[in-house]
């Protein structure tokens, strides 16, 4: 069934009310939402809504598997009328799997009118912040996923990363979140797709949350964020108020910032249960003009007590938290405007922030992944890796090759402090690994037994073609002309007896001091 225009209209001024057929897409203007048809002003009203299988774990500990809350049609139909109980238009979720069906959760999704943020992210193909890439194999989970939920009307934007950099330790992994907020852009307007936005949810670091808001608003509009998730937990019990939290002080911050910004993540459970004072403050007066609204933290009662429903089996039971957010929310009444009568006041970029004490990430950002390159130079390689090695062992081989085994790992290396990025830094770990086992065999004299690495490496035959060539020749003439290029000689050499030196011998521009290892 279709919404008649005069139910449209209805829907977009009872805020967060119920829309029985497609949603009316969300669209930006200035830093503000609005529904694309009527153009009314949107606020999230949202909650987070996915079983957390990883927060505050380290890495090592992160589970590969996750549990696709839209593939789960029971469940949805189970926890929808909650959502919609607490007034709820708006879910995140943090991972999906792109060949799953989704249709029939964002269909039960788009009948109740509730929208989606997705991350584009999942524990095993994300970037990690200590040693951060932006490589073949992540762009094409990120591309599957905005592939997988395009189609949908109710999806609001997606999210390239979340709490990558957090702290001033390891700033330079924002500059691989960057790139893959740029390349994701470009991904969705060649696909000739609607235009989702995409953005990235930080964390409240003090060290770090002025200069990383700017950094990804800043330099060009092609690889800057659409929109600004903060993940925030000042506001912690009855004691609190909009000055306590800083609530005010990073309103401030943000009061002419170009885009559309908003809670990604909020509500402090240091005060259980918890009360959500601030619900008041972020849909009132003083917060609207800047922020879009926020999203909850979270459905689900796990571990971390942030629960506002309990889940035993089929049956849900409503948490006091849950009670206390929807009397919470129930009473705001955020004050719209329409996109027509609105001239936003700042279009402009913000600077890009200086290398300091707190923060060093390039402006420069790694290239735009090249699945093909990095196939013709796995192709063109006479020592193989294994693609079953794992990453513990692509760790040890990478230690000895680039260490004790003298190979130059520059063109698989990158530094985004310094935004130096070589070559083949784009390639996934494996294909980097099979470039730097090449390397060595081939400093061996092609010794049958500098091609084994404990069995994780194989003899094999090079595949020429003309058409690898032209992909490489490319690949080299897009580098400095002080770059080392490769001639046709070498090009022809890459048998079993001699070695295959095309692209191998390319000296990146751009010589990082970190190689990436799978994480």
């Amino acid at each position: 069934m279709k919404v008649t225009v005069g139910s449209a209209l209805c829907a977009a001024f009872l805020f967060g009310s119920t829309i029985a057929a497609e949603l009316d897409p969300i669209v930006i203007k200035g830093n503000k939402f609005f529904y694309k048809t009527n153009g009314t002003q949107f606020f999230i009203k949202g909650v987070a809504y996915q079983e957390d299988t990883s927060r505050g774990k380290t890495l090592d500990e992160v589970p590969r598997e996750y549990i696709d809350p839209l593939a789960d049609a029971a469940g949805c139909k189970r926890d929808i009328p909650y959502l919609k109980e607490l007034g709820t238009n708006t879910i995140r979720v943090y991972s999906i799997d792109p060949t799953a069906d989704h249709d029939d959760c964002m269909e039960q999704l788009q009948e109740a009118g509730i929208y989606v943020v997705s991350d584009l992210s999942e524990p095993s193909l994300s970037i990690n912040r200590d040693s951060p890439a932006w490589n073949d194999a992540l762009y094409e989970r990120y591309t599957a996923v905005v592939d997988s939920l395009q189609k949908y009307p109710n999806v609001l934007g997606f999210f390239a990363g979340n709490e990558v950099t957090n702290n001033a330790t390891n700033t330079p992994a924002s500059a691989y979140v960057k790139a893959a907020v740029r390349d994701m852009k470009a991904y969705i307007k060649e696909k000739g797709y609607r235009s989702i936005p995409v953005g990235y949810a930080t964390n409240d670091d003090a060290d770090i949350r002025v200069p990383i808001a700017q950094y990804f608003n800043c330099d060009t509009e092609e690889d800057s964020i659409d929109f600004w998730g903060y993940n925030i937990y000042s506001w912690c019990g009855r004691d609190s108020s909009f000055q306590k939290s800083g609530y005010d002080v990073r309103t401030k911050e943000f009061e002419k910032y170009s885009k559309p910004v908003f809670f990604a993540e909020y509500g402090c459970n240091e005060v259980r249960p918890r009360e959500f004072g601030d619900v008041e403050a972020l849909y009132g007066s003083q917060m609207t003009s800047v922020w879009s609204g926020g999203i909850v933290y979270m459905y689900f009662e796990e571990e971390n007590k942030y629960g506002l429903v309990q889940l035993d089996g089929k049956s849900v039971t409503r948490l006091t938290d849950f009670k206390n957010l929807k009397s919470q929310i129930s009473k705001v009444k955020p004050k719209t405007i329409q996109a027509s009568s609105y001239t936003p006041s700042n279009t402009d970029l913000e600077e890009c922030p200086a290398a300091g004490k707190h923060w060093d990430a390039a402006v420069k950002l790694p290239p735009t992944p090249n699945e093909q390159l990095c196939k013709c130079m796995t192709q063109y390689a006479a020592c193989s890796a294994s693609t079953s090695v794992t990453s513990e062992a692509i760790a040890t081989h990478f230690s000895y090759i680039c260490g004790e085994g003298g190979v130059d790992c520059s063109p698989i290396s990158s530094n985004g402090a310094t935004g130096e990025y070589g070559l083949y830094s784009m390639c996934s770990p494996v294909e980097q690994l099979t470039w730097a086992m090449n390397q060595y065999f081939n400093d061996q004299d092609q010794d049958e037994t500098a091609c084994d690495f404990d069995g994780d490496a194989k003899i094999v035959s090079p595949k020429m073609s003309g058409t690898c060539d032209k992909v490489l020749d490319e690949a080299e003439s897009s580098l400095p002309d002080s770059t080392p290029k490769t001639t046709d000689s070498d090009k022809s050499a890459a048998t079993i007896n001699s070695p295959a030196k095309l692209g191998f011998a390319v000296l990146a521009a751009i010589i990082g001091s970190a190689f990436v290892t799978l994480a």
